[in-house]
């Protein structure tokens, strides 16, 4: 069988499929992620990013031989089927009307100290959409079979295998206790424990394609799917059994996810959406997340990456990024977001640079994360003045930057063969260097964030 993976890479704004063979990239392509607008609800263009993938594999089988799928996926989205397709629609996390269900969701949510999963907007919290589907849609809900977390559904798309993955249960959904590796009591407060599959681990083949499949992409019949896996978990993965703990791992896109393996939970506090996920061994994992790939966007205007005097002339000017700019993500989401002080436009990139820096900074000092490496991997690894930015700010900390645009994909591939037998790509350590104002800046702009009320 051909060493060649499929990785169906389902994120909040792209679907992807991207091709490894031992490590290496050989193929992807990738088309946006729609969201229709309902009824019910605003829900996930499922049919849509099926296509793709039925297209995408049918294209690359053309090129390479593929031995193995496996499906990653955001944390936030999960599938009730019914017998042979969807009882529900997929729906989408941002959602805002399903905080209407909030006064009675709140009788049943657990203690974050027992999910270690603070209170989020929308539906961001897998469990309130669980329960707003089955509170303001009831003759759908009691047509579901199963509940499936995101990966999972598309593993059940090419096998027709209902399984569920602790990566996934544990990714700030309120149904999974880390600490016991067990689901929590919500599970039995919203009574959906028969809905749930029996467990099985991210890398374990769960079958075949369906012969349907095999035949529209011309795949071979035996072809295995995994089981998969949570993106941020995905990205997490190379360095996860190539390093020991302590490390923290930023994983940067449209969400900057801070993963700090080997760190005490003890610190983790739900108003600063720190939180616990769990990684492919069942360990719990301190994270702390905001929306850092929006926020910038939103501040920054065109985009691109700014140059170290561009950062050094927006210190020297005294103006700020206060939070939050996404409405969602972080210890400031409730907060708007503004600008102080006057900033030319060549330098607004320079100010969204230094904006994500100091929230990183800031969560990575709340969750006690002062010792061992800084690994930035996705978009912000591309931005050399962030790295730097960030080794200025953490100068006990080292920094390495994984500049690989397919990391999570990459991650999830390793799961067809766990683990790995092939080398492990080091990431590439981020020169230090002097930021003129740089901590005096932090200082200030500390205490103006200071006087916003969480």
């Amino acid at each position: 069988m051909s060493q060649t993976v499929a990785v169906l890479d389902i994120g909040k704004t792209n679907v992807k499929l991207s091709l490894f063979d031992q490590g290496r990239l050989l193929w992807e392509k990738s088309t946006s992620n729609r969201i229709l607008p309902g009824p019910p609800y605003p829900h996930e263009d499922v049919d849509s990013a099926w296509a793709f993938f039925v297209g995408a594999l049918s294209e690359a089988a053309r090129a390479h031989e593929i031995g193995a799928l496996v499906p990653t996926a955001h944390g936030a989205a999960g599938a009730l089927i019914g017998a042979s397709d969807l009882a529900l629609p997929v729906m989408d996390y941002e959602f805002p009307e399903v905080e209407q269900i909030e006064p009675d969701y709140a009788k049943i949510r657990p203690p974050f100290s027992e999910s270690l999963s603070p209170k989020l907007p929308a539906g961001l919290n897998l469990g309130r959409q669980l329960a707003c589907q089955k509170w303001r849609c009831p003759d759908l809900f009691v047509q579901a079979k199963h509940f499936l977390t995101y990966p999972q559904y598309w593993a059940w798309r090419l096998t027709g295998v209902v399984a569920s993955e602790i990566t996934s249960l544990g990714a700030h959904t309120d149904l999974w206790e880390p600490r016991q590796g067990r689901a929590s009591s919500l599970v039995k407060g919203l009574g959906i424990g028969g809905l749930i599959p029996p467990l099985r681990r991210a890398f374990d083949p769960l079958g075949p394609i369906k012969p349907d499949i095999a035949a529209a992409t011309s795949l071979a019949p035996e072809t295995q799917v995994f089981c998969g896996v949570h993106d941020s978990n995905a990205s997490l993965l190379p360095y996860l059994i190539s390093r020991e703990g302590p490390f923290t791992l930023l994983s940067t896109g449209t969400w900057v996810i801070l993963m700090c393996v080997g760190l005490s939970l003890g610190q983790l506090d739900a108003l600063d959406d720190t939180l616990a996920n769990v990684n492919v061994l069942g360990q719990p994992t301190a994270c702390g997340r905001f929306m850092g790939g929006r926020e910038y966007a939103v501040i920054a205007g065109d985009g691109g990456n700014p140059d170290l005097a561009a950062i050094e002339r927006v210190i020297a000017s005294g103006a700020m990024a206060l939070p939050c700019f996404s409405g969602q993500g972080g210890p400031y989401a409730r907060t708007k977001g503004v600008i102080r002080g006057e900033v030319a436009a060549r330098d607004r990139t320079a100010l969204a640079t230094l904006y994500c820096a100091l929230i990183s900074d800031l969560m990575l000092t709340r969750m006690g994360a002062t010792n061992g490496d800084l690994i930035i991997e996705g978009t912000f690894a591309g931005n050399l003045v962030f790295c730097q930015a960030l080794g200025t700010l953490r100068p006990k900390q080292r920094v390495f930057a994984a500049q690989d645009a397919a990391g999570t994909a990459r991650g999830a591939a390793m799961l067809a063969h766990w683990p790995p037998a092939y080398p492990i790509a080091a990431p590439t350590p981020v020169p230090a260097v002097s930021i003129a104002g740089l901590g005096a800046y932090r200082d200030a702009w500390t205490a103006r964030i200071n006087l916003i009320a969480r």
